[in-house]
């Protein structure tokens, strides 16, 4: 069964409260961040709405191109990210409590699944470079690179699996 997982929006106040804060993603655990800084680790590459398949056989998880109705491609964002849990019944909620168990979900440059990880975010993401814009010139977002999942036959979505995300 595929599954979504919603990213996070940040009002430009509470980024601001969060990039001013001295590294917190480095010397916090997951559980003790605020929900301003839980919610600034999202790096905005729009991945984690992309419509994964997982092999019944091997468990892999395989992306595809499909977006879910509710991403903004040329925003990577969340159309309805308050609401996405009641319109997107896969959606799925990420939290430090759930992020061990759905990590794996999460595609590997995201940012709770790093730290969860205990690795370092890489240097485009926007808290470490102070760059918006930077996750997209890095190649490693969606933009440019998704079909509306609504469009897609549910037994054609192997054919848009791919090997970038």
């Amino acid at each position: 069964m595929p599954l979504t997982i919603g990213i996070d929006r940040v009002d430009r106040h509470g980024l601001q409260a969060c990039m001013t804060d001295d590294g917190f993603w480095r010397t916090k655990s997951l559980r003790a961040l605020s929900a301003d800084e839980w919610e600034a680790l999202c790096d905005g590459c729009g991945k984690c709405c992309l419509v994964k398949l997982q092999d019944e056989d091997s468990g892999e998880i395989h992306y595809t191109d499909a977006a879910c109705a509710l991403l903004d491609a040329g925003r990577c964002r969340c159309t309805d990210y308050p609401n996405r849990a009641k319109r997107v019944s896969d959606c799925i909620t990420l939290t430090p409590e759930n992020i061990d168990r759905v990590k794996g979900w999460m595609p590997s440059t995201c940012a709770y699944r790093l730290l969860a990880d205990g690795k370092p975010l890489p240097a485009w993401h926007y808290l470490v470079c102070g760059d918006r814009e930077a996750v997209h010139r890095a190649g490693a977002s969606v933009r440019g690179r998704t079909v509306p999942e609504a469009g897609i036959a549910e037994e054609d979505l192997p054919d848009h699996i791919v090997d970038w995300p």
